[in-house]
């Protein structure tokens, strides 16, 4: 086993963990799944705004790499393969919402309900009321701003500036253009620029 395991660790090829899991192998499929596993969870709660949906969308999203990753084919890297299935389960999952729904604005803690801006807040934040206040302002501004967002507008913009995924990615994930996904980006940015620009 340990033998096995030497084998894979050394096997930092994706395109030959890929053709191995293709072929069925368990090791190097989870290798696949380990390696992209933050990210799929990332996008998907930073799109939903729902730990439970994004779990979700995360198991269905692997469900479906399991199950296709035969058809896949190199015509594109393994990552916009992969975040092309997340986007569409998750504007899938958008489109089915009849009223967004946001995560709750306490969490329970060791110490009882909190707000989820404290626990992001550091100690100087906290010590002033007026810097607080200031940060729940902008929060609640920045939630407003993405709610104004279309579905692709929200994911286009996620996408590039939390992903790092080139323009050229995303209009691949998304199944259309480079300059489709560029304008795109374009609106969401000015969509963003207009709402958030008291905090300038």
């Amino acid at each position: 086993m340990q033998a096995v395991g030497l084998r894979w660790s050394a096997l930092t090829d994706e395109a030959a963990l890929i053709r191995a899991a293709q072929k069925g192998d368990q090791d190097a499929f989870e290798q696949l799944v380990r390696g992209y596993d933050q990210g799929v969870l990332r996008l998907a709660y930073r799109l939903l705004r729902s730990s439970e949906e994004a779990y979700d969308i995360y198991q269905e999203a692997f469900f479906r790499v399991y199950k296709n990753l035969h058809q896949f084919r190199f015509d594109c890297s393994f990552q916009t393969w992969l975040y092309r299935i997340v986007t569409n389960l998750c504007l899938d999952a958008l489109r089915k919402r009849k009223v967004r729904k946001e995560e709750p604005a306490t969490v329970e803690t060791a110490e009882g309900s909190r707000d989820r801006l404290e626990l992001a807040e550091d100690g100087a934040a906290l010590a002033d009321p007026q810097r607080r206040l200031m940060s729940q302002e902008l929060k609640e501004q920045i939630e407003r701003a993405f709610g104004e967002l279309t579905p692709r507008e929200r994911l286009v913009f996620e996408l590039r500036h939390f992903e790092g995924l080139r323009l050229r990615a995303i209009g691949e994930a998304l199944g259309t253009t480079e300059e489709a996904a560029k304008n795109c980006l374009f609106r969401a940015t000015q969509k963003l620029r207009a709402a958030l620009g008291g905090f300038r």
